[in-house]
């Protein structure tokens, strides 16, 4: 699996990203790929991190356009 890494612009902040990458056997040796989501808000370190198994992916992304609406 290809891990390129997206860097976005965080909203109403001169530093923050929200980085989301996907991350290989995250929980040793055998464990699922996850998706790797990241607040920064200064430019440098990570505030907050979420994995979310794939199998669960679809329903996270559901539940978020459901939110923007």
């Amino acid at each position: 699996m290809t891990n390129e890494t997206k860097i976005i612009p965080l909203a109403n902040s001169s530093k923050g990203f929200i980085s989301v990458t996907t991350l290989d056997e995250p929980y040793g040796k055998g464990s699922d790929t996850v998706a790797s989501i990241a607040i920064c808000l200064n430019g440098a370190d990570i505030e907050w991190k979420v994995h979310i198994p794939l199998a669960n992916l679809d329903d996270v992304i559901t539940s978020l356009q459901a939110i923007k609406k």
